[in-house]
């Protein structure tokens, strides 16, 4: 794919010359909000309440501005506004984390964003901004802050994963209603309800003789990352590597894995592939298995 901005070529900076980078290129301020491996690891997960709730609050400030735009026709009507997309790939980069956020044309240089990563304890060390027809794309190739590596722990790839859906929907009300946490946290909530049953699909397909790879569908929901991790974990199946991709109302997940460094005989495939079915169309998770 080519890589283009406005002026015709990629913006590539350092951390320590992002700010004015960005600033030179975007002028004023406009903002929004084991190959690599992830690391996985069978241990106790964090309080999932605090992941899913911290710093995700209603902007009711904002709703009558949003609800005006709809009746001036303007691009801030729900048929109009574009599907926010937020990836989180740990296989392009050996080094490093690369978070992706799309939101049509509307995302400025995101440096709120930027600043929020750091105050989850990570280093910005490289970033782009390329233009398609699907419209603006950020991308940030991230690392911990206390040892210069990639992001390796579920529980801090979901926080990126919320830190960064927060940001839209602090700075992109409108998008709350293309976004499932909209409906808890944002101004408007989506104008489409996801069925879990028809949305779900789990898929595993052979990647050579040491893992395999699980392709994952499924609605999106706060904590979703680190869930899917744990019941993959929970039957000593190691996630090796991956992408999980947020698209609107739905996630989207490619996990490369293994067990006992070896791709997945076809029982314990079926096995997995049942678990995840049956956990992921439950219409709530019981909060005391955490």
């Amino acid at each position: 794919m080519a890589m283009a901005s406005a002026s015709g070529s990629a913006l590539c900076f350092t951390d320590a010359s992002t700010s004015r980078a960005i600033r030179r290129e975007f002028g004023a301020l406009c903002v929004a909000p084991r190959k690599a491996t992830f690391g996985f690891v069978d241990k106790s997960l964090m309080n999932l309440n605090r992941l899913r709730l911290s710093g995700l609050k209603p902007r009711a400030s904002n709703a009558t501005a949003v609800e005006s735009g709809k009746q001036d026709g303007s691009a801030a009507d729900s048929d109009k506004v574009p599907t926010p997309v937020v990836i989180i790939d740990q296989d392009s980069d050996p080094d490093a984390t690369v978070l992706e956020v799309t939101f049509g044309d509307r995302l400025g240089a995101l440096l709120d964003t930027m600043n929020a990563l750091k105050n989850l304890g990570l280093n910005v060390v490289k970033a782009n901004v390329y233009l398609d027809s699907s419209g603006k794309h950020n991308k940030f190739a991230i690392t911990r802050a206390d040892n210069g590596r990639k992001v390796e722990d579920p529980e801090l790839l979901e926080a990126i994963r919320l830190t960064v859906i927060n940001n839209l929907l602090e700075f992109h009300p409108e998008s709350s209603s293309q976004l499932a946490m909209g409906a808890a946290f944002g101004v408007l909530p989506p104008t489409e309800q996801v069925d879990v049953d028809i949305a779900t699909h789990v898929n595993i397909a052979d990647d050579g003789q040491d893992r395999s790879l699980l392709y994952i569908e499924t609605a999106d929901r706060p904590g979703l990352l680190v869930e899917l991790v744990k019941i993959i974990t929970d039957i000593s199946v190691a996630v090796e590597s991956g992408e999980f991709d947020t698209e609107g109302l739905l996630a989207k997940v490619k996990f490369h894995v293994s067990y006992r460094n070896k791709a997945l005989i076809k029982p314990l495939q079926q096995v997995l592939v049942n678990s995840l079915r049956y956990f992921l169309r439950r219409p709530a998770t019981d909060e005391s298995s955490f």
